[in-house]
């Protein structure tokens, strides 16, 4: 007997998971017309109607049913089997969905440190932020900070809360007066957050503004001006002397978490990178003199520059 399509099923099988063609395509990302395409196909197919469409609206039949039986558990085994096969021992490789800054700023400078401790690890960067459709792009974790609903189907770990600070190029006044704010497009309320954390004036002056938060970083470093950078993003530049942070860092409120679609703590890839990943930051924010602190509003200590 020649089996229907597999695409065929699949679209039926999220169609009747989801008993709507449009919810399906959004889960699938495609169009509302596709998927209704592949369900028909599959009626024709079988002969017989898997779906009553009433009023816009769509709801399994008794065979609908019986097969949504048979296909839910099947892709469930399916997705299962190959998320193991992933993970196995022979396939050393985890991608990794990192948003920018923190690539570029500190995870990328860390990396030998990696290898140095999981030198069988092979790790695959993928440089993004926000949302993540992990069963689309294949990503094994992310590295998000909680500024947006990841909904409760995947695993997280929280790595570290957020500490933000305004950083220059020294000489650097503690009033921060004379200098340019240096603002971005992707974290537009830190400065706002900033000064309210701390009752802080207001920088008069001139203000760049940049698309990315990294970009105005770099700014800073190139002596444009003053950015409200992430402690942990200026961290080797505080120790080089590049950078000067002179009135510390405060809490935001927010944190960086490792996200998954599988458990994190599998004794595997992901749980070695998720240990490695939190140990690292935690070094970093003691090494800065942040972990220590109970009140968020309290600078960091002289030696912080």
């Amino acid at each position: 007997m020649k089996l229907p399509p597999l695409a065929a099923l699949r679209y039926f099988d999220v169609a009747a998971t989801t008993q709507s063609f449009i919810r399906a395509a959004e889960c699938l990302h495609v169009t509302h017309g596709a998927v209704s395409r592949q369900v028909r196909l599959l009626e024709e197919s079988l002969e017989v109607a898997l779906f009553e469409r009433r009023n816009r609206a769509v709801f399994l039949t008794s065979a609908g049913r019986a097969l949504h039986a048979t296909t839910q558990a099947i892709f469930k085994q399916l997705e299962s089997t190959v998320q193991r096969l992933k993970d196995s021992d022979d396939n050393p490789v985890l991608v990794v969905s990192c948003e920018p800054t923190i690539a570029m700023r500190w995870l990328i400078p860390r990396l030998p440190r990696l290898n140095a401790a999981h030198p069988d690890l092979q790790l695959q960067l993928v440089a993004a932020g926000g949302p993540l459709d992990f069963a689309r792009t294949n990503v094994d974790i992310a590295i998000r900070r909680d500024d947006f609903h990841w909904g409760m189907t995947l695993h997280q770990q929280k790595i570290c809360d957020e500490w933000i600070g305004p950083v220059g190029r020294p000489p650097l006044s503690p009033k921060l007066q004379g200098h340019r704010q240096l603002h971005s497009a992707t974290r537009p309320d830190t400065w706002a957050t900033w000064l309210r954390l701390t009752g802080e004036t207001a920088i008069a002056g001139e203000r760049s503004d940049f698309e990315h938060f990294y970009l105005s970083i770099q700014a800073a470093s190139a002596g444009l001006g003053v950015a409200m950078a992430s402690a942990l993003m200026v961290r080797d530049e505080l120790d080089t002397g590049q950078l000067q942070a002179p009135l510390g860092f405060v809490r935001d409120g927010s944190a960086y978490h490792l996200l998954s679609p599988c458990p994190l703590n599998d004794a595997g890839k992901r749980q070695r990178f998720a240990e490695w990943v939190k140990q690292e930051c935690q070094g970093c924010l003691t090494h800065l003199g942040l972990l220590q602190k109970d009140d968020a509003a309290l600078p960091s200590p002289p030696q912080v520059r």
